[in-house]
C-alpha cells in the first residue's frame, strides 16, 4: 500500500525534526561539556596567585636577605622586573611557542608549537583541557603557566646576584626565554614534545623550572666571573630575618606550584599537597642534622636551605609519589645539595652567589631522577607497574641530560649575545658602592 503524499511529507518532516533535535542536543551537550568546572577553575585561579606569591614577595625577600645590604634593592628589583617582562613576553609569543594550537609536523614539533601569537583567537569562552574530561578557562591555564615562566627566569638571578647589570638582565630575559625556556616547556609538558612523548615524568617542573634555572645560573656565573673579593672576603647574608620570611612565603606559594599542576581540585592535587608538606619538612630537618654532623650548629640558613631543597626535589614527584617516597626525596636532596653548596662550589671555584645551581639545579636533578623510583607502587607511588623501574629510570635520566644540555648551550648563546651588545657586569666601582645606588639610585636602608 502506497503512503499518501501528505503522510510521506509529514514523516519526512518528523524525521528531519528528530535529526535536527538530536544534532541540537549533541551540540548542546558539547557546549555544556566545554564549560569550565567552577570548583576546578576557582582552584586554578587560586593556585596561579599562589605562584605569584612565590615570586613577589617570596623569592625577592629570600634572595634579597641573602645578599649584602648594599645590594638588597637591586636584587629585589631585578626579580620583580624579570617577572614582569616574562609575563608580557609570555602573552606575546611565549605561550604560542610552548603550548600553541598549531602542531608542527616532524622534528620541529618536538621542540616548539606555533600559532596563537598575542593569544589570537582566545576569548573568555575559550577552554583548556585538564588530565580528565574536565576543562578550565584557557585564560586561567595561560596565566598559571605564565607564572612558571616568570619564576624560572627570576630563579637564575640567585647565581648572578651582586654583579650583573640591570640592563643586561633585561636584555638577557627575552632571549633566554625564547631559546631556552619555551622549547623546554614544550618538550616536557606539551603533546608532541620530545620528552612528553618519551614518557618523562615531571609533575610540576623539576626539569622545566629547577634544572633549567640552576644550570642556566651556573653558566651565567662563569660568564660573569667571581664577585670582587670572593671567596677571601666573608659575604654573609645581611638579613636572615627577611630570608626566613621569604622561605615561608615560598613554601606557602609552592602549594599552588605543585598542587596546582594537577589542573583540578581532585585527589591528585591532594597527593601533591601532602607531598609538598612532608618532603619539605624532611628536607629542612635533614639539612640541620647534616650541619650538626659536620661539626656546626643547626642554623636558620640551613633550615631555609633545606626547605628549598625539599621543595625542589618533590616538584617533579609531587603527584608521582606517595608521602613516604616524598620524605625520602626531601632527605636525599638536602644531603646532596649540602655537599654541592659546602664542598663542590669551593672545589671548582664558581661563584654561584645564592646557590641557585647548588640547590635548584642539583635538587632538580635528584628529584627528576628520583621520581622514577618513588613513582613505583612498592614505595606507595601512583604508578600501575606498566613501566618497569629500569625503563622509567632511563627515561628520567635522558630528560635530565637533554635539559642540562639545552639550558647550558642556550644560556651560553644568550649570555654571549648580551655581553657583546651591552656588557654583563657592572664596573668595579659600582660593585664596591653597591648595585642599589649604582644601578637604581636608592638604598634599602637609610
Amino acid at each position: 500500500m502506497t503512503m499518501p503524499n501528505f503522510m510521506r511529507t509529514a514523516a519526512t518532516a518528523t524525521a528531519a525534526l528528530f535529526t535536527a533535535t538530536a544534532a541540537h542536543a549533541q551540540e548542546a551537550a558539547e557546549v555544556a561539556a566545554a564549560v569550565p568546572n567552577p570548583g576546578n577553575n576557582a582552584w586554578m585561579m587560586t593556585a596561579t596567585v599562589l605562584v605569584l606569591l612565590m615570586i613577589l614577595p617570596g623569592l625577592a625577600l629570600f634572595y634579597g636577605g641573602l645578599t649584602r645590604s648594599k645590594n638588597m634593592l637591586s636584587t629585589m628589583t631585578q626579580i620583580g622586573a624579570t617577572a614582569a617582562l616574562a609575563m608580557i613576553i609570555w602573552v606575546m609569543w611565549g605561550y604560542s611557542l610552548a603550548f600553541g594550537d598549531t602542531t608542527y609536523e616532524g622534528t620541529l614539533g618536538l621542540f616548539i608549537s606555533g600559532g596563537s601569537y598575542f593569544l589570537a583567537g582566545t576569548d573568555a569562552s575559550s577552554t583548556a583541557a585538564t588530565f580528565t574530561d574536565e576543562v578550565i578557562s584557557k585564560y586561567v591555564f595561560i596565566s598559571f603557566q605564565m607564572t612558571f615562566a616568570a619564576i624560572t627566569a627570576a630563579l637564575i638571578l640567585g647565581a648572578t646576584a651582586e654583579r650583573m647589570k640591570f640592563g643586561a638582565v633585561m636584555a638577557f630575559v627575552p632571549i633566554w626565554l625564547t631559546i631556552v625556556y619555551f622549547p623546554i616547556a614544550h618538550m616536557v609538558w606539551a603533546g608532541g614534545g620530545l620528552l612528553f612523548e618519551d614518557g618523562a615524568l615531571d609533575f610540576a617542573g623539576g626539569t622545566v623550572v629547577h634544572i633549567n634555572a640552576g644550570v642556566s645560573g651556573l653558566v651565567l656565573a662563569y660568564l660573569l666571573g667571581k664577585r670582587r673579593g670572593w671567596p677571601q672576603e666573608p659575604m654573609m647574608p645581611h638579613s636572615m630575618t627577611l630570608t626566613m620570611v621569604g622561605t615561608g612565603l615560598l613554601w606557602v606559594g609552592w602549594f599552588g606550584f605543585n598542587a596546582g599542576s594537577a589542573l583540578e581540585a581532585d585527589g591528585s592535587a591532594g597527593l601533591a599537597m601532602i607531598n609538598t608538606f612532608v618532603a619539605t619538612a624532611a628536607g629542612a630537618l635533614a639539612w640541620m642534622v647534616i650541619e650538626r654532623l659536620a661539626g656546626h650548629k643547626g642554623s636558620a640558613l640551613g633550615f631555609c636551605s633545606g626547605v628549598i631543597a625539599g621543595l625542589v626535589a618533590v616538584t617533579p614527584a609531587a603527584g608521582n609519589s606517595g608521602p613516604f617516597g616524598a620524605i625520602l626525596l626531601g632527605i636525599l636532596s638536602s644531603a646532596i645539595c649540602y655537599f654541592f653548596v659546602a664542598k663542590v662550589k669551593a672545589k671548582f671555584g664558581y661563584d654561584d652567589s645564592l646557590d641557585a645551581f647548588g640547590i635548584h639545579g642539583i635538587g632538580g636533578i635528584v628529584g627528576a631522577i628520583g621520581t622514577a623510583v618513588v613513582y613505583q607502587p612498592f614505595l606507595g607511588g601512583p604508578g600501575d607497574g606498566s613501566t618497569a623501574l629500569g625503563t622509567q629510570f632511563g627515561i628520567q635520566v635522558f630528560s635530565v641530560l637533554v635539559t642540562i644540555a639545552w639550558a647550558a648551550i642556550g644560556t651560553l648563546i644568550a649570555g654571549l649575545i648580551v655581553k657583546a651588545l651591552v656588557g654583563l657586569r657592572v664596573t668595579e666601582e659600582a660593585e664596591v658602592e653597591g648595585l642599589d645606588i649604582s644601578e637604581h639610585g636608592e638604598r634599602a636602608y637609610n
